[in-house]
């Protein structure tokens, strides 16, 4: 079971655009936040490199942070670029050579404390810590178990999965805490339909037959930047096509490779589905190779010709 650790707690948190140190980073408890779950947020990496500390896609990550905020009426004073200059000066302040990034947009304390949330102010945070391997520190290798969820992800008429809303993580609790007390890792989740949508927190691929799966935004899945990284290292460097369509529950189970990918996972094999095992029960050939290839550019040790690194110190 993945459990952050605080005691590896940063020194400064950004909010609003002024540095605080991390234990008087504080909201009221008035805040609309705290009450309705009005907030978007974003998880980024930041990886050690030979040239130095580089985050993972920074501008795509809050450019998809504006637009939950966009759909909620909810865009902060700050612009994308300032905001991605921030994220880089909270990196730097706190002297850091890899970290989690958790950029937030919320709904602060104003005169109101109804469901209407525009009579309280938009603010926003940035905060940095270290944080391991999400499934585990053997997940990468070894895989992880899993099961199918009874709770499904919402109805897109519902509430937007589109945005990276906090709100919506409330369903990823049920998800996650369901599976846990039942001995597993991770739960998937169906969608209204009952096709499979993703983890709690992971987008999801299949591979059967040399062929890549994944779901279409239409099954109420987030679009994940390390999701589209995957599918465009699988179809322009491994050549393998991947195929985004509506998928069966029964073809968890006899897919011959499957894993998650999400900034905290990263690219996470798993190895049993509802305790039926998947291909060879570990990370198979395929996974290794895109989860390799996806992690060498990460890290420095392949280039990054597609220009998803941002160098924290220009």
């Amino acid at each position: 079971m993945a459990v952050r650790d605080f005691s590896k707690k940063t020194d400064w948190i950004c909010i609003n655009g002024e540095f605080v140190k991390w234990d008087d980073a504080k909201i009221h408890i008035m805040s609309h936040v705290i009450h309705y779950g009005s907030s978007v947020f974003e998880g980024i990496r930041c990886y050690k490199t030979p040239k130095g500390p580089m985050v993972m896609r920074l501008k795509e990550h809050i450019q998809r942070l504006y637009n939950s905020a966009k759909i909620y009426r909810m865009t902060p004073d700050i612009s994308v670029d300032d905001y991605v200059e921030l994220c880089l000066e909270t990196i730097r302040k706190n002297k850091m050579e890899e970290c989690y990034i958790r950029p937030l947009i919320y709904r602060g304390y104003g005169d109101a404390i109804g469901v209407d949330p525009t009579r309280n102010p938009v603010d926003y945070a940035i905060m940095v810590w270290e944080w391991g391997k999400y499934l585990g520190e053997d997940a990468l290798t070894k895989g992880v178990d899993v099961c199918v969820s009874s709770w499904r992800r919402m109805a897109p008429d519902t509430m937007p999965t589109y945005a990276k809303a906090g709100s919506n993580y409330m369903s990823s609790a049920l998800i996650k805490m369901e599976a846990i007390l039942n001995g597993y890792v991770e739960g998937i989740a169906l969608d209204v339909n009952g096709f499979v949508s993703e983890g709690s927190g992971e987008n999801l691929f299949i591979i059967k037959g040399g062929e890549v799966y994944t779901p279409p935004l239409s099954c109420s899945i987030l679009p994940g930047i390390t999701r589209d990284s995957v599918i465009k290292l699988f179809r322009e460097d491994l050549k393998v096509p991947v195929n985004e369509r509506n998928i069966n529950r029964e073809m968890l189970y006899v897919a011959d490779e499957l894993f998650f990918t999400g900034t905290a996972a990263e690219v996470s094999p798993i190895r049993s589905v509802d305790k039926i095992q998947i291909g060879n029960g570990a990370r198979g050939p395929l996974t290794e190779k895109v989860q390799t290839l996806l992690l060498s550019i990460l890290t420095g040790k392949a280039p990054d010709k597609y220009g998803w690194l941002t160098p924290v110190n220009k």
